[in-house]
């Protein structure tokens, strides 16, 4: 009697969120309702407090600076996981950015010097994808090996390259290269001035939203725009084209996507090569933007922080840029002694924790409400009983914030299904 062998069907195809059963998502005026509500609470915190800076043109400019390279590394990780890599290498990639970034530019232009970072985060990307989709290796460790080697290579090279020669001669040294020349800037004529005006007197709302407004088109890095062309980009490409929903497939059931002719290997390929080259543009916006020079221990874990932006804006393009702007808001506070802002933004935080414990309350979560409760008090007491927030603490405020968001957020997220899982080609046969 002969028997028949069986295999496993591949599982169905999942259901897409945002439906029946899927996490609703915030209409466009929702989304407008809740941006309004945040910059009354601004408002309401400048005025009680009298931080002016926290709405100042000064710190939106910045954050955005600040934001942009969050921002980078985290629609680097939005592509890989998109097509169903864990990329933790994005702190590697992105230095592995700021040093090409800095070595090619200081020594021609810093277009040139952009495109090279670039280059240098694929370059990562690729060793990346041939370790997880080629071998298989468990993502997470190829990740931080990635963070490693890139650690390593730049040391190194930094101390071959910057330190001798022409380079040292430019002010070179083992630990950071010779400065490059400025990416030109650009501000909207006459509008400029006019938000400065509105913004100097201090109008509850209306100058807040001047100063937001004004820091935004003021003195505006060109590669600040590529950036942002880069996420409409994004949104564009995965979500609009057979492309990106090809992509996707292989982050949601690869199998299903293999049995009905995708090439898996090519599209994860594709993805995480994307995702390394996204990341080095972050690195090469911090030493060719941000400072004009590569300097070690630069990217200061913003791979990681990138990578919570993209987790907190839920795997969507969108979301992505409101976590990056947080976090690039809160990681412009410690450059701009920002122990007053920070001081004044804690009693925001009182009114979130406290109005997050009544609706805990309300659903009958008694546990977390009561928790959310007890924080809150807490933090009055500390905004009450001090004029200031320590210097150290304003230093780690990027950090806290990364850790409150994500546990907030978490119970709101849905990552693709096959994200982080092996893969081996064939399977779907």
């Amino acid at each position: 009697m002969t028997v028949t062998a069986t295999s496993t069907p591949p599982p169905a195809a999942p259901k897409v969120s945002g439906g029946k059963g899927g996490h609703k998502r915030f209409s466009f005026p929702v989304i407008l309702l809740i941006i309004a509500g945040g910059l009354l609470a601004l408002s309401a915190v400048r005025a009680i407090t009298g931080a002016q800076d926290v709405t100042s043109a000064g710190q939106i400019s910045a954050a955005l600076a600040m934001a942009v390279p969050i921002g980078l590394a985290g629609l680097g990780g939005l592509w890989s996981e998109r097509a169903g890599v864990v990329n933790i290498g994005l702190e590697g990639m992105m230095i592995l950015g700021t040093f090409f970034g800095a070595w090619a530019g200081w020594q021609t232009n810093p277009w040139i010097g952009v495109l090279a970072g670039v280059v240098g985060g694929m370059l990562g990307g690729l060793l990346h994808a041939f370790a997880t989709v080629t071998f298989g290796v468990d993502h997470i460790i190829s990740g931080i090996a990635i963070n490693i080697l890139a650690l390593g290579f730049t040391t190194y090279f930094a101390k071959l390259w910057f330190n001798s020669g022409e380079a040292a001669a430019k002010g070179g040294s083992p630990k950071q290269s010779p400065p490059a020349e400025e990416i030109t800037t650009v501000s909207v004529p006459g509008l400029s001035d006019w938000l400065h005006s509105i913004e100097t007197h201090h109008w509850f709302f209306i100058s807040d939203v001047a100063g937001i407004l004004g820091g935004l088109v003021t003195n505006v890095s060109l590669l600040t725009l590529v950036a942002v062309a880069l996420f409409i980009a994004t949104f564009f490409v995965l979500w609009k084209t057979s492309f990106g929903l090809r992509l996707r497939s292989c982050g949601e059931n690869p199998i299903a996507s293999e049995s009905l002719g995708v090439n898996v290997y090519f599209y994860k390929y594709i993805a995480v090569i994307a995702s390394g080259g996204l990341a080095g543009l972050g690195g090469a916006f911090l030493s060719l933007v941000t400072s004009h020079i590569y300097n070690e221990g630069q990217t200061g874990g913003r791979g990681y922080i990138g990578l919570a932006a993209m987790i907190f804006g839920n795997w969507r393009p969108g979301g992505l840029a409101m976590g990056a702007g947080l976090f690039g808001f809160s990681d412009a506070l410690q450059l701009r002694n920002g122990g007053e802002s920070v001081h004044a933004l804690l009693l925001l935080l009182v009114v979130m924790l406290a109005g997050l414990a009544g609706w805990k309350i309300y659903r009958k979560s008694y546990v977390p409400g009561v928790i959310s409760a007890a924080i809150a008090a807490v933090v009055l007491v500390w905004y009450l009983g001090t004029d200031t927030v320590p210097t150290e603490f304003v230093s780690a405020t990027p950090y806290i914030v990364t850790l409150l968001v994500l546990s907030l957020s978490a119970q709101r997220l849905r990552m693709p299904k096959a994200d982080g899982m092996r893969y081996r080609k064939g399977q779907g046969k």
